[in-house]
């Protein structure tokens, strides 16, 4: 269903981005992660608790996946705009992503690539169909 798949978008995303900081210290993956994964506006009822995103840092912060993770809360709360939230987070994670995956061929940026199209897909057509 869609909410289980905006759940599901949000943790992988917010996981990549988390993965891109701590295998390369890159601030703007982890931040691109927890963005797209995000949007702030009622969170989505969970968080999850990771260190902060200083490095060498031991103190909990919270951290919610909220672009996809609102978008699949309005969309279970039968809220508006829940599909086009989840739908505009893959076209964020697909157009910064997809090049990426192209350019350098690497794993983790192809893994994103996909999850985005799926995305794209799901919520594109979930979308389209709404409009009919």
């Amino acid at each position: 269903t869609s909410p289980n798949s905006a759940f599901l978008l949000a943790a992988l995303t917010a996981g990549g981005g988390i993965t891109g900081y701590i295998r390369t210290g890159s601030v703007p993956s982890i931040a691109a992660g927890l963005t797209v994964g995000a949007l702030v506006n009622n969170p989505p009822p969970f968080f999850i608790p990771v260190a902060p995103l200083r490095p060498n840092s031991t103190n909990p912060a919270f951290l919610s996946p909220q672009q996809y993770g609102l978008g699949g809360y309005r969309i279970q709360t039968r809220q508006p705009y829940g599909i086009e939230l989840a739908l505009l987070a893959s076209v964020i994670l697909a157009g910064s992503s997809v090049p990426r995956a192209l350019r350098t061929q690497k794993l983790l940026p192809v893994g994103l690539s996909v999850v985005a199209a799926y995305g794209l897909w799901e919520f594109g057509g979930r979308w389209n169909a709404g409009r009919g």
